[in-house]
């Protein structure tokens, strides 16, 4: 089975992406649906060093599969909705994935694999800058 790879583009800069289809093959499907996915990421209100892109009641049918509520650097979880809005959320450093209702679990299902380096730096520009352009297309 070959790996889906994307590319995320926040603020202009590039990251590559794994699609984790293994450990979260609805999430994945469902989300390919949507490519090419363009947005604006906020900075988090509640989890820590996170970007998160509110969806509202955007529905993408899936339920929880490899759900976390504390993503590393690099990952991207899908929340479906449920107490809380729709969302998807990268974080860019240490989160506890939470709302105004409380502790959140989203559904991982994309791996940044590069630039790593470059996500604080961007999640401080999202923070003291506001909204930032986003972007999900296949490579």
């Amino acid at each position: 089975m070959s790996v889906e790879k994307l590319v995320i583009t926040l603020a202009g800069i590039s990251f590559d992406a794994r699609l984790e289809t293994e450990k979260a093959p609805a999430t994945c499907a469902a989300f390919l649906k949507h490519l090419p996915f363009r947005n604006k990421a906020i900075h988090v209100r509640w989890s820590g060093q996170a970007v998160w892109i509110p969806l509202g009641d955007l529905q993408f049918g899936v339920g929880y599969e490899n759900a976390t509520c504390y993503p590393a650097p690099g990952e991207v979880v899908l929340y479906p909705g449920g107490v809380s809005e729709t969302e998807i959320l990268l974080a860019y450093g240490r989160v506890a994935f939470a709302s105004m209702a409380g502790p959140l679990a989203g559904n991982h299902f994309l791996t940044i694999t590069s630039n790593l380096d470059k996500l604080p730096e961007l999640g401080t520009k999202v923070l003291w800058e506001g909204a930032q352009d986003i972007s999900f297309e296949r490579v």
